[in-house]
Parts: structure tokens; C-alpha cells; sequence
């Protein structure tokens, strides 16, 4: 409750403090950014970027705005970032050098939005149809997550908090009111949220403990450095690694807990002769069976994501194997993919003790059978 008395706090001052002033002081560049439409290519060819031997497509193009203070002009841009073609729909940013006064456009991002709509409709339809009522608890307790995390999380870590405690927190407020929302208040859905809990804190002290004899920085990327920068280092960015440590594996983490506590459940009602440690065993089994493909799962989707990265040095690295493993931003993801894959190991013997604990009454016979 403290936490979250905390996280609401976070939230209003994030709202209500006045914004920082000293990069205010400088003159600044304006930039803005609206939507565009090609009306014409009036030329495109092949040019080698400055300094490399990779060509680009290098384009003159005929505009309009179409929306905000210059909607409606028509004007010609110089486009070497993305071939567009005439009638795309586009972002276009517009630069005004407030020093020199001189202006310039330049192509920002394709229009994606639509797609995005599109997609989003479609696995909402897919998840109603096939989901059911227990799909609409799922899109809702989706969309929670979501809302704890833009709520609580980020501002909370923003203002300052132990990124650590705060991604526990939140974590354990996603799995808490997830669980409920999208399978009901009931024995089973409690089982779960205790294993995953435990399981969360445990992992979170594995992650803290790895992170730290690692000497891991968490500045493999870009993006923390630039946070880092833009917060005057305010923010403790080993911490949020671990954060993202833990957000990251909740969703597979959810699946594995929710799996056992119904086995234990389907278990004990399919056999009531059973004795607790013959429930135990026999779910543990079909979780051991079910840790394979999750473990699987968590690897190959952090490869997916660093597909580019790996490429790079596969390809084009002049430093060893070993050398490069032990780069901070491959060790990182090893760490990432190693801790919390011991996360979700562990979810299945900690949740199905849970689960016999209170599932199966203490009166069973203590019959058995044959494997």
C-alpha cells in the first residue's frame, strides 16, 4: 500500500513540477512535425552515402501538408531517408534554425498508424472469437498492465525511486490484479499470484546479484545513454536494467504459474484419492514438460530482438568469440535471457508446491498410482 501511495505521488508531481530550465537557457532549434502527402517524385537516383561505398536513393519531391499551422502549402523537399512514393501519406518534419533564421523539411517516419489500427483490430477480433469471456478478461487485465506501467512505472522511476523496488512493485500489482481480472477470484488464480510473486522476488535478488558481480553498467544501449544525459544522471540505470529484467519475463512467467495451479487443480478433482505428494509429482511433471518450450521461447524471442546486432559481429567483428561474449552488450542479454529463464524454471516447482499446499486437503488417502 506504501508503494503505491508512492507511485500515485510520483505521478502528481511528475504532472505538476515545473520543467527543467537549463537547456531552456539556449537558443534552440523549433522543430515540428505534421502529416504530408506526395503529390509528385519529381526525381529520384542512386547516390553512394558521404564517406561509405553504400548507395542510397536520393529523391526531389513535391508535397502538401496536411495538417496543423501549414496545412494545405505545397512545397518541394530533398528526401536521401526513406523512397516514397507518389500519394504516401508520410510524417515531415520541419527544422527552423532560430539563430540563423533559415528553415528546412525533411522526411521523418512513414505513416504507420494505419497498419497499426489495423492490426490491433484484428487481435482484438481473433481474441474475442476464440477467447471468449476469458479473452475480454485477458485484453482487459492487457490493458491494466499497460496502464500501470504508464501510471506508476515510468513516472515513478522518472522522479527518482529505486527503479529495482518500483519494477517489483509494479510487477506484483500487474500480477495481482491481472490474474484476478482475467480468471476470477478463486483458490487457483491465488495459488498463482503467490508463486509468481515469490518467484518475482527471488529472480529480482538473482538479477541484483548477477548484475553486480557481471559489472554491468546499463549503457549497452543507446537509449540509456540518452536517458542518463537528459536526466542528469538522476536515474540509477543499473536498476532499471534489472527492471527490465523482470518486466520482461512476466508474461511467460504468467503462463507457466497459471499452467501448474490448474494442473494441481484438474488433478485433484480428477483423482481425489490422491495423496498430495502424488499430485505434486504428477504436475510437476507437465511442467517439466512445459519448461522446455518456455525456456525456448524466451531465448529465441531475445535473439529475435538482437538479430541485427548479432549479425554485426558475426559478420564484420575482428575480436574472438570469447572477446565478444564478453562485451557488455551481448553479456547483458546473456544475463537477461540466462537469469530469467532460471525465473521461470523456478515458477514451476514454487507454484505447484503452493498449489498442493492449498488445493489438495490434508485428509487425502495417500493412494497412488502406477506412472
Amino acid at each position: 500500500m506504501r508503494f503505491l501511495i508512492s507511485a500515485v505521488g510520483a505521478l502528481i508531481l511528475l504532472v505538476a513540477a515545473p520543467s527543467g530550465i537549463s537547456a531552456q537557457e539556449l537558443v534552440q532549434d523549433t522543430v515540428t512535425t505534421s502529416k504530408a502527402r506526395v503529390l509528385e517524385v519529381l526525381s529520384q537516383e542512386s547516390r553512394f552515402i558521404p564517406g561509405t561505398d553504400t548507395p542510397s536513393i536520393y529523391q526531389t519531391i513535391r508535397v502538401e501538408i496536411l495538417d496543423g499551422e501549414e496545412a494545405g502549402e505545397v512545397i518541394v523537399v530533398e528526401n536521401d531517408y526513406l523512397a516514397l512514393k507518389e500519394g504516401e501519406v508520410f510524417y515531415l518534419r520541419h527544422t527552423v534554425d532560430n539563430i540563423y533564421g533559415t528553415d528546412y523539411y525533411t522526411v521523418s517516419e512513414p505513416y504507420r498508424l494505419p497498419v497499426l489500427a489495423t492490426l490491433a483490430a484484428l487481435f482484438i477480433g481473433i481474441t474475442l472469437y476464440f477467447g471468449g469471456r476469458q479473452g475480454a478478461r485477458g485484453l482487459l487485465a492487457l490493458m491494466m498492465s499497460f496502464l500501470f506501467i504508464v501510471l506508476f512505472l515510468l513516472p515513478g522511476i522518472l522522479q527518482g525511486y529505486s527503479p529495482i523496488l518500483v519494477s517489483i512493485g509494479v510487477s506484483s500489482l500487474i500480477i495481482l490484479i491481472g490474474s484476478y481480472v482475467t480468471h476470477g477470484f478463486n483458490k487457483m488464480t491465488t495459488t498463482a499470484v503467490l508463486g509468481m510473486i515469490t518467484t518475482i522476488v527471488m529472480t529480482g535478488i538473482l538479477a541484483h546479484v548477477a548484475i553486480g558481480l557481471a559489472r554491468l553498467s546499463g549503457f549497452s544501449t543507446d537509449e540509456s545513454v540518452y536517458l542518463n544525459f537528459n536526466t542528469s544522471g538522476a536515474i540509477d540505470i543499473t536498476g532499471l536494467l534489472l527492471g527490465s529484467i523482470l518486466i520482461g519475463i512476466l508474461g511467460v512467467l504468467y503462463d507457466a504459474a497459471i499452467g501448474q495451479a490448474v494442473a494441481v487443480e484438474e488433478l485433484t478433482a480428477a483423482g481425489p484419492e490422491l495423496s498430495r505428494k502424488t499430485i505434486y509429482t504428477r504436475a510437476f511433471r507437465m511442467g517439466r514438460e512445459h519448461i522446455g518450450a518456455l525456456v525456448n521461447t524466451l531465448a529465441i524471442a531475445y535473439v529475435g530482438v538482437s538479430l541485427p546486432l548479432l549479425l554485426l559481429f558475426y559478420g564484420f567483428g575482428s575480436d574472438s568469440i570469447l572477446i565478444t561474449l564478453n562485451r557488455e552488450i551481448f553479456a547483458t542479454e546473456i544475463i537477461r535471457t540466462l537469469v530469467g529463464s532460471i525465473g521461470i524454471i523456478l515458477t514451476v516447482p514454487i507454484t505447484t508446491a503452493v498449489a498442493v499446499r492449498m488445493l489438495v486437503k490434508s485428509g487425502h488417502s495417500g493412494a497412488t498410482i502406477a506412472s
